[in-house]
């Protein structure tokens, strides 16, 4: 092979490893998070080989676990809306990375994930098997282990075929509704040497956006221009900063009270006087028009009751959530396409109905008195629990006064809550995906962090999901890559939200009666501030309230040095 040719020319090859991150590259990925193995010897050696003939290439990054690797490109997709790349080990690796991947699909979060495949071949041929683990590792059909979280996905027959299959997959994982795709890699495969021609042209596949029928979106302005109670439950954000920022300006325009039950995204700001909250239920009895903005499950069917005459309204980039076998909740019409396009075209629509100004106005100040006067006494009762003990809604309102004024985003697992944590920004709240995989917020706030170093990243969780994240794996992760980002640990020494549908379920229960529920403790803590300094992190724990806004402030200022900061903060029960 000829070291000097870096063309493409007719005939050239380079190694099948050093093709596909030629080739991801041409397709806009920056980052590959990688966790290698055995079946990795040609992907590095392609690596090597690309990066001595000059060839441009994605950063490929060591992450010492697989959860991590899926988290952190999840958060870089949030923060940069550029789909990233996941490589993995055999069918090992990618049983690791298939919670993320689950993660990852219910949030239509674009990625193409991929693993190698340990070798079908004993002897005889470049790439056979070499150690026990050969035999190991082989499955009958590794894919299945991801299969029903990704939108695609397919095993790398010939060397030829990367330009085309990963072309593909990117197309497929950035089109409406978005989602992961996997592509798997045989080691023998990836022993062959790939023609080189080709590798750096643009891409030959667009994905695929919808937009809504015209005729739906006309009746949806109709039905939302003439009502007297409408309603907005909003899960996943508003779409873009434009559509985000033209969605507050709606609703505030037309009066339109606003929800966001279990939102996963910010879709307007927490302050806004439409802001109803979190819980729908009031609104939802009254309303005589729901939009379900973009929403798994909008409400509790058992505890919420829609007005039976409302006309519901779905929205969103697959509105019925296709993937789910079991959503029954009614939708009268539906609208698909990514928010950022359909939001806009909503407004326009509506822009020339005729409306009913004094109607509005009664409902836009009435809307605006009720919401001030439940945020105020929400602050009341925060402050007043404080003389208690820290509670989490204590926290989230230290959390939301300390980052007044940052470019920020919050990542809560069952950590702090939104509206006691004030939050006005787009992408300044995310909380984690309705899947439950735990372990999410540390990595995605790294991979936040990554996509945009400038802005403030928080990851905010329970001691349970703090030890799911595979804390030493992402402490050193933080120091490897100089990723200040701060963890806040809301720890109450139990796995709060099993105790919590526990009680839901049965009030008066002897488990809710016992000293002690049995399987929800989480004692004794562990000493996470250690866990955090192995790794040269700033750590702290906090007991008292009054220490909470101080130590705050202090941790931010050290996080902006480049140097993860971290509070243990021991919280009452729910």
């Amino acid at each position: 092979m000829d070291g000097s040719d870096t063309s493409g020319a007719a005939g050239a090859t380079l190694t099948a490893g050093g093709a596909i991150f030629t080739r991801l590259k041409a397709l806009g990925i920056d980052y590959v998070f990688t966790n290698s193995g055995t079946d990795f010897p040609p992907i590095i050696e392609g690596l090597a080989e690309a990066t001595a003939k000059g060839i441009d290439l994605p950063r490929a990054l060591v992450i010492p676990h697989e959860h991590a690797a899926m988290g952190m490109a999840h958060g870089y997709y949030l923060i940069s809306g550029t789909p990233q790349a996941v490589m993995l080990h055999t069918n090992v690796g990618l049983s690791n990375g298939a919670t993320g991947a689950i993660n990852a699909a219910c949030e239509h979060i674009p990625m193409l994930l991929m693993s190698g495949r340990t070798p079908v071949t004993e002897q005889g041929r470049f790439g056979a098997r070499t150690v026990p683990i050969g035999w190991g590792q082989e499955m009958r059909d590794q894919s299945a282990l991801v299969r029903e979280a990704c939108k695609w996905e397919y095993e790398l027959k010939f060397p030829e075929q990367i330009g085309g299959l990963l072309d593909r997959a990117q197309a497929i994982a950035s089109s409406t509704p978005k989602g992961p795709v996997y592509l798997s890699l045989p080691r023998e495969v990836l022993c062959e040497p790939c023609p080189s021609e080709g590798l750096e042209a643009p891409a030959s596949m667009a994905p695929v956006a919808l937009a809504p029928e015209p005729g739906a979106l006309a009746e949806a302005a109709r039905l939302l221009a003439g009502a007297q109670a409408p309603l907005v439950i909003a899960q996943r954000g508003a779409g873009d900063a434009a559509s985000f920022a033209a969605f507050s300006a709606w609703a505030q325009d037309w009066g339109i009270a606003v929800s966001s039950w279990w939102a996963t995204h910010l879709a307007l700001p927490t302050d806004h006087p439409c802001h109803v909250g979190a819980d729908p239920g009031p609104a939802l009895a009254a309303a005589d028009v729901i939009v379900v903005l973009d929403c798994l499950a909008p409400w509790w069917p058992d505890m919420h009751h829609p007005n039976p005459a409302a006309k519901v309204i779905h929205i969103g980039p697959d509105p019925l959530f296709s993937r789910f076998p079991v959503r029954n909740f009614r939708s009268d019409l539906a609208l698909a396409g990514e928010s950022a396009v359909t939001l806009p075209a909503l407004f326009a629509a509506m822009a020339g109905l005729t409306r009913d100004e004094s109607a509005i106005a009664a409902r836009r100040a009435r809307l605006a008195g009720e919401t001030a006067v439940a945020r105020a006494r929400m602050r009341e009762a925060i402050t007043a629990s404080a003389t208690r003990g820290i509670t989490k809604e204590f926290v989230s309102q230290c959390l939301g006064t300390a980052l007044e004024g940052e470019t920020s985003s919050v990542f809560s697992e069952l950590g702090t809550k939104l509206g006691p944590l004030e939050r006005r920004e787009h992408r300044s709240w995310f909380q984690e995906p309705h899947s439950g995989g735990l372990g999410w917020s540390f990595p995605c706030a790294l991979g936040a962090k990554l996509a945009e170093p400038g802005r403030t990243c928080v990851a905010t969780m329970g001691d349970g999901s703090y030890m799911f994240a595979n804390p030493t794996a992402c402490h050193q992760i933080a120091e490897a890559l100089e990723l200040g980002i701060l963890v806040l640990i809301l720890n109450n020494e139990e796995w709060g939200a099993v105790r919590g549908s526990v009680v839901g379920l049965y009030p008066e229960g002897h488990a809710a009666k016992a000293n002690e529920m049995p399987l929800t403790a989480l004692k004794p803590s562990p000493d996470f501030c250690s866990t955090a300094r192995a790794s040269r992190a700033w750590a702290r724990r906090v007991t008292e309230a009054d220490a909470l806004p101080g130590l705050l402030a202090e941790a931010l200022e050290v996080t902006r040095s480049g140097r993860l900061a971290l509070l243990d903060i021991r919280i009452l029960p729910d």
